[in-house]
């Protein structure tokens, strides 16, 4: 028994470093039988053991995870990156790209958007690309297709304002509401009410949501740097040292 034991301690740690100590399929049923016991009374008696080999599996896990989204990420670079629809802004000549997928209707992409503002404006070094995609229902499908309608039109100097002032609306977003923010604006609003329902604005959003649907984005706020996806939201802080990270590599 002190054997079988001593043979379960050594499975039980090199399981956890990755390897195997030896083939089960060689044991009778009896040694199969009486290892069993050995390597649960053995796991009983040095639960640590367990916890060790769990945190050992998850890192490798995260780390397969973050290769698959490199290669994810080099596959799709040009519909990310390199569309010719999406605004963009801050320093379009940045060195480290970000990509924000959004949603009007979205409490987190309301929380974040004044943080992603300050973090733009105290790096200076960062081009942010939107990626409109509305999944809130019908009201967050409206607002989408009118900003798109809007940087379509008026160009990204307008959509720039509309979007700030979308994200911080908190009524509704009816044709009526979205109609007078237009003229309040002093926007061309008869031109981008009618574009709305185009099919250059709705190819926009069925790409976004098709990109989207291949990244495995499934909720909003949604980033994507060079080699890297965050899924929801970071406060500040965690969004500077992430940004610092992609610069550094």
């Amino acid at each position: 028994m002190i054997r079988t034991t001593a043979l379960a301690a050594s499975f039980v740690a090199l399981t956890a470093g990755g390897a195997a100590a030896f083939d089960p399929s060689d044991m009778s049923a009896s040694e199969k039988e009486a290892f069993g016991a050995a390597v649960r009374e053995y796991l009983l008696e040095n639960p640590r053991v367990l916890m060790e080999a769990v945190a050992v599996l998850e890192q490798r896990e995260a780390e397969e995870r973050a290769r698959a989204e490199v290669a994810l990420i080099s596959e799709l670079s040009e519909e990310i990156f390199e569309d010719d629809f999406s605004f963009i802004g801050g320093n379009p000549d940045g060195d480290v790209v970000m990509v924000e997928f959004i949603d009007y209707r979205c409490s987190y992409c309301r929380k974040a958007h004044p943080e992603i503002a300050r973090l733009l404006e105290a790096d200076g070094r960062i081009k942010k690309i939107i990626k409109e995609f509305p999944i809130l229902g019908e009201e967050s499908v409206e607002a989408s297709r009118f900003a798109i309608s809007v940087l379509q039109i008026d160009g990204p100097e307008a959509y720039e304002d509309i979007n700030n002032t979308l994200i911080a609306h908190r009524g509704t977003f009816t044709r009526d509401t979205l109609e007078r923010i237009a003229e309040d604006k002093g926007l061309s609003a008869l031109k981008i009410m009618r574009r709305m329902d185009s099919e250059e604005v709705s190819a926009v959003i069925r790409a976004n949501h098709e990109l989207a649907q291949k990244l495995e984005i499934n909720g909003t706020p949604g980033f994507v740097f060079k080699d890297r996806m965050v899924r929801g939201y970071l406060p500040l802080p965690q969004m500077m040292a992430t940004v610092m990270e992609v610069r550094t590599q």
